[in-house]
């Protein structure tokens, strides 16, 4: 049970961590709104194994996921 929580927990974090990219990138990227989730999804995951600032827990959070995993914590928002 307490496992279960800790992922709810780490689930809860990775959707505002995602969000926080996203506003990153938009920032960057003006046109990020009207890209696919995939192309969105796939932008992320380069900004977080390159030039993203997150402290050592963010990354150990958001370099676990896959495209597809970003893709679904996306549209859940």
């Amino acid at each position: 049970m307490l496992q279960e929580k800790r992922k709810d927990l780490d689930s809860e974090k990775q959707k505002k961590l995602l969000q926080r990219m996203v506003s990153e990138l938009s920032h960057l990227y003006p046109d990020l709104y009207y890209q696919p989730t995939s192309e969105v999804a796939d932008l992320i995951q380069r900004h977080v194994a390159g030039e993203a600032k997150l402290n050592a827990e963010e990354h150990a959070l958001l370099k676990v996921l896959s495209k597809r995993d970003i893709e679904v914590l996306l549209s859940l928002h």
